[in-house]
């Protein structure tokens, strides 16, 4: 049995122009001082300079060099707003062109080279890192026709998925050279949000042995989802987990949807650790049942409370929640032995009343 890896934290929502959180170091050092042992690093050329890692072990080497001086590991990359934009819908093209380099922006073809090519080098980056797994997001191309009215055309869905496989099969074949799984987080607003979806793309790229799923719980019980089954039907698939709480109380008014109202109003809306309505204490025995040997991920995301404070309580949160796992069963103590011809015995196969006649 294996026992998961963390207290950790991904540094997505803690980048910021001032110190501590605006450099590597100082991030490092802070999440440290929290009580943090590892930090999930977006792939940001603030953190690191991925094309250097893909090529050079020895950059990666230091790198972790500089995170050991503070107590801290490197859990995973993440590309998720790269990946993001390896399939985007024309809907979303103004939104997204944010989330690239100022040379492709207005160009989605040069756009989508450019985010594959960083996802690639993240792949190899990773290798160079000695990590399992990398967390990114799939991308939509079918989202704005997630709900069925009008009535879709018959093959659209199939399509997108094809579509979306096509652009992601390659990249998957970098990740599987370099010994590193491909950690999709099922996310609202991506193409792959529920198990359902991740199915369909995991049969569209032929149950590719590097599609894998970040676990993020509250995304699924903002879907009225079963997050606990999830595991029990997908628990070889999942390489990475954040650890993320949410509320879902529809009233009167509103539900699932939200009714276009800010997170604050939304009866379904993000909270920090602790404050929300996920099972932690089910979802960790789950991870223990099931081998689950990579990292205890805080995303720390809340409308209310201050995102300094819910990283100081997230670092306690789960180091409280890690289950130690047991080197032997609990009632060792009264081990018989292996004896074959006590088993025997046991089921009456040595008594003369169970000879063939």
């Amino acid at each position: 049995m294996k026992t998961i890896k963390g207290p950790a934290i991904f540094l997505a929502q803690f980048m910021g122009d001032q110190p501590p959180f605006d450099t590597l170091d100082g991030l490092a050092q802070w999440a440290a001082s929290l009580g943090y042992k590892g930090i999930q690093i977006p792939a940001d050329p603030r953190l690191i300079d991925l094309e250097t890692a893909a090529q050079s072990k020895d950059y990666c080497d230091e790198f972790r060099g500089r995170l050991a001086v503070h107590g801290i590991e490197p859990t995973e990359l993440s590309t998720h707003l790269q990946g993001q934009l390896v399939a985007v819908h024309p809907a979303y093209d103004a939104l997204f062109d944010s989330f690239t380099i100022a040379a492709v922006r207005g160009n989605p073809s040069a756009r989508q080279t450019w985010a594959t090519e960083q996802i690639k080098l993240a792949a190899r980056a990773s290798a160079n890192l000695g990590l399992a797994a990398h967390a990114t997001f799939s991308g939509a191309l079918a989202w704005p026709y997630i709900y069925p009215w009008p009535q879709r055309p018959a093959g659209l869905v199939e399509e997108a998925f094809a579509e979306l496989a096509r652009r992601w099969r390659p990249i998957l074949d970098v990740f599987a050279d370099a010994g590193v799984h491909c950690a999709f987080e099922l996310h609202p607003g991506e193409d792959l949000h529920d198990g359902a979806t991740f199915e369909r793309f995991l049969a569209a790229v032929d149950h590719h042995p590097s599609a894998r799923i970040l676990f993020d719980p509250s995304h699924f019980l903002l879907q009225a989802l079963d997050y606990l089954q999830f595991i029990d039907i997908y628990h070889e698939r999942i390489s990475c987990f954040h650890v993320k709480d949410a509320e879902l109380r529809p009233n009167g008014r509103s539900g699932v949807y939200g009714g276009y109202q800010d997170w604050m109003e939304r009866p379904g809306r993000f909270r920090s650790l602790g404050d929300g309505q996920i099972d932690f204490n089910a979802i960790f025995s789950k991870f223990a049942q099931y081998d689950f040997a990579g990292w205890a991920v805080l995303e720390w995301e809340c409308a209310l409370k201050h995102p300094e404070d819910g990283a100081r309580e997230g670092a306690q949160f789960i180091a409280d929640h890690i289950i130690r796992v047991t080197p032997h069963s609990f009632d060792d103590f009264a081990n018989s032995g292996v004896d074959p011809e006590l088993h025997r015995r046991l089921l009456g196969l040595n008594s003369t009343s169970t000879k063939a006649i």
